[in-house]
């Protein structure tokens, strides 16, 4: 949840332009804002934790009092009954919950390409997805990343019965490092990746965009319908504020991992460090996309994907489940 990017110099500037309006110390309420989180405090949240720690949503006029959710699947729900402004979420839940009848829509990417990982030790003997035959692996038990899964091993001509899943949840790791599971499936690239890394235990981190699965934006920040359409401002000014924040992480990691860590609870500095480091390059926009974009020809892909393997019953049109409207500097055009 690492490879390195090196920040485009036009997005750099554009960094130390914002970092200069301001002051950063806002502290005057604002219009309150609610924002459910996906999960507990992590660096996924590097930027968001940025901003208000430097004041920008206070700059903006906003309140933002980020929560933590009680059950991952909670964030979109609540902001269809009306209970938040913004949740974070994930592609592939956007797709599910637009399925289900709600009408919720995805405003921009906070982490644009996928996360989540094939992870697995030196012991576990798997170099390609083709090692999978015969070994067992732990996962977190979400349908769509069984999907995935199998996805994976057709493409490797692995039968799915020769390989023992087991559902553990979000403890995916301890499985793994006491060798009672040969890899980990779900796990996040920058969060058990780089903490099976800094144990120094060497582990193989393969992104399920380069194991056959189309790429998507891993997570997103997810907005009623409704709400876009008849007040989009403090959306909009929320977006401003967090690319602020954004940008601002990316230049000064050691300030947004003592962001992080001051908002979490019980978080390793030292290990969030590293998290941070490894996040950081995947919260900035490709290219000189405008902060959080987000491409719509690569949702159709990925929805006529879940729609493929039976996820969804209805094909989704990717014009229903995003829009690149409220985004700074947006042009209207997605």
């Amino acid at each position: 949840m690492t490879a390195r990017v090196t920040i485009g110099l036009a997005g750099l500037l554009a960094a130390l332009a914002l970092a200069a309006c301001g002051d950063g110390g806002g502290d005057s309420a604002g219009e309150p804002f609610g924002l459910t989180l996906d999960f507990y405090v992590n660096p996924d949240h590097a930027g968001i934790y940025t901003a208000l720690d430097r004041g920008y949503f206070a700059d903006a006029g906003l309140d933002v009092r980020p929560q933590v959710p009680s059950d991952p699947a909670a964030p979109i729900k609540q902001v269809a009954a009306g209970r938040a402004d913004l949740a974070i979420s994930y592609e592939p839940e956007v797709v599910l919950a637009r399925a289900q009848g709600l009408d919720v829509v995805a405003v921009a990417a906070l982490v644009n390409g996928p996360l989540t990982s094939l992870i697995s030790l030196p012991a576990g003997d798997i170099a390609t997805a083709a090692d999978l035959a015969g070994k067992t692996v732990v996962t977190a038990g979400i349908p769509y990343q069984a999907a995935y899964l199998e996805t994976i091993l057709g493409r490797a001509g692995v039968d799915p019965d020769s390989v023992d899943q087991v559902d553990v949840g979000f403890n995916l790791m301890p499985p793994v490092i006491s060798g009672r599971a040969d890899a980990m499936f779900g796990g996040f690239l920058n969060v058990e990746g780089v903490d099976l890394a800094e144990r120094g235990l060497d582990p193989r981190v393969v992104p399920v965009d380069e194991l056959g699965v189309p790429t998507y934006d891993e997570l997103v920040l997810v907005a009623d319908a409704d709400r876009v359409a008849d007040d989009p401002e403090p959306i909009r000014e929320f977006l401003a504020a967090l690319e602020r924040g954004t940008y601002a992480a990316a230049r000064d990691p050691q300030a947004a991992t003592d962001a992080v860590v001051e908002a979490g609870d019980g978080l390793d500095p030292d290990l969030t460090s590293a998290e941070v480091d490894a996040t950081l390059p995947r919260l900035v926009p490709p290219g000189d996309m405008p902060y959080g974009w987000m491409d719509p020809r690569r949702w159709q892909r990925f929805a006529d994907y879940l729609y493929e393997a039976g996820q969804v019953e209805e094909r989704p049109d990717a014009n229903d489940l995003l829009t690149n409207d409220l985004l700074p500097e947006a042009k209207g055009d997605g």
